[in-house]
């Protein structure tokens, strides 16, 4: 005889429940009442072993209130244990676009019917039961099998002895990592667990014949589930925002005369580049500012490399590198002109005579009066200040820290410009000769840079040598 007892390997059903483990490894599970414990488990098993209906559908209210009647929702159950030839895993694989429901998948779901209620569970008193979960096997023998008190002492599970006792059973509570002989089977379709109840009387005469009954205990691998896991609590509200219409603002390339940079026309490196950021016409009560921009070799802003030049609110960080770099001042407050010392990324350099790139510029609409958050300011030099553009040079401060931004983001709109080249081939208006051999620029140097204070009398000589 073989009792089998069918458990589930489902974590999320695992009960919440605490033991008290006497020291060592095989003794199992002690509670104060063993039939009480046993009760409890009983009835968490069946919970999960029973395939009710799941749970009815929940409509929105706007359907609800609708005239249209709302066909009966089909009764499913909440699972269903399948075999792993069943699983048809592939038709459920994510990918772009629709495509028509397969006939597989369509049959399962219009065949699924809830299991129909059960008759009357058989009453009568068995005499060895089995619970099986996903941490433990429960064995009880009723007591009435034995004809002698002492019998308790021959009966085991495995190796491991009765641990509980009431007036009507002996008990096997034990855990799977108790060291009982609990042998672990992996099959296609399920994790089955087995182990021997032993009745083996010890002495030289037998007053009942010893016995020993498999048991075995099946976790199933597959389910079909049908339950919704989450329902959302709706709550009402409106939410309102601004619909934005195409973007209405430009950043564009222009050369020294203010012409647009197009076609065959570059930059020469080491020579500034001009450009306009442009917004809607307006009243005259806005200004434009320009939060942020970056230069890139490719059409798309989130490639790399980049190279900053505007950060930080409003802030030309490249003209704390080069004079070139700055804002400019212009005729209307929705137009904003700057410039930059024309460069190339490093990585390019040797692939050809001139080099491609794109201004990407993240531009908001502020009052005439500008503040941290929004402001054009520039590195001046000379003063070793930073200088806003038209309003008050105490909004720059920040910029040698952190200018925290109060508008949201909604409110930011991000631009491109089209492609430019940078040639290199006329670099400071020489043919293309070796760099090492193009003289020096004596309004390059200063004194008031201490590494090139001794070349001062070289440079003075040359100066007045004809």
């Amino acid at each position: 005889m073989e009792l089998n007892c069918a458990g589930f390997l489902l974590l999320m059903f695992c009960s919440a429940y605490s033991y008290q483990l006497r020291s060592g490894p095989r003794y199992g599970a002690f509670v104060h009442d063993p039939e009480l414990e046993w009760e409890r488990m009983q009835t968490v098993i069946g919970e999960e072993m029973k395939q009710v209906p799941a749970p009815e559908p929940k409509f929105w209210k706007s359907v609800a209130r609708s005239q249209t009647p709302v066909p009966e929702a089909k009764k499913v159950p909440e699972f269903l244990i399948v075999s792993a030839s069943d699983l048809q895993k592939e038709v459920f694989k994510p990918e772009k676009g629709a495509r028509p429901l397969p006939s597989s998948i369509s049959k399962m779901l219009l065949e699924a019917t809830a299991a129909p209620t059960t008759a009357a569970a058989d009453t009568r008193p068995k005499l060895v039961e089995v619970l099986c979960h996903v941490d433990r096997m429960y064995v009880r023998i009723r007591k009435e099998v034995f004809k002698y008190k002492d019998a308790y002492k021959y009966i085991k599970l495995g190796s491991c002895p009765v641990n509980q006792g009431t007036k009507d059973h002996y008990y096997f509570l034990y855990l799977l990592k108790n060291d009982c002989g609990f042998k672990k089977e992996s099959n296609v379709n399920d994790l089955s667990i087995r182990n021997t109840l032993y009745y083996k009387p010890d002495g030289p005469v037998l007053r009942a014949m010893p016995f020993d009954v498999p048991l075995q205990c099946k976790f199933p691998r597959f389910f079909h589930s049908f339950k919704a896991g989450f329902y959302p609590n709706l709550q009402g509200g409106t939410i309102r925002k601004m619909l934005q219409p195409k973007s209405s603002f430009t950043i564009t390339p222009l050369d020294a005369s203010g012409n647009e940079i197009t076609g065959s026309k570059t930059y020469t490196l080491g020579q500034p580049m001009y450009f306009q950021a442009k917004g809607p016409d307006s009243s005259g009560s806005q200004r434009m500012y320009i939060n942020k921009c970056f230069m890139t070799a490719s059409q798309d802003s989130t490639s790399n490399p980049k190279y900053t030049v505007i950060d930080n609110q409003g802030c030309m960080i490249d003209s704390k590198v080069t004079v070139l770099s700055k804002f400019l001042t212009g005729t209307s407050k929705m137009v904003q002109k700057f410039s930059v010392g024309a460069l190339i990324f490093k990585d390019t350099a040797s692939t050809s005579s001139t080099r491609q790139l794109y201004m990407h510029c993240d531009i908001t609409m502020g009052s005439l009066t500008p503040t941290p958050s929004s402001k054009a300011c520039s590195y001046d030099a000379t003063a070793k200040k930073w200088k806003e553009l038209y309003g008050d040079d105490s909004v720059c401060t920040c910029c040698e820290t952190t200018c925290t931004s109060a508008l949201p983001k909604a409110s930011r709109t991000m631009i491109s410009s089209h492609s430019w080249k940078v040639d290199l081939s006329s670099q400071n208006g020489y043919a293309e000769v070796d760099p090492q051999m193009k003289s020096f620029d004596t309004d390059a140097f200063s004194l008031e840079d201490p590494d090139m204070a001794e070349h001062i009398g070289f440079l003075n000589y040359w100066d007045h040598d004809y």
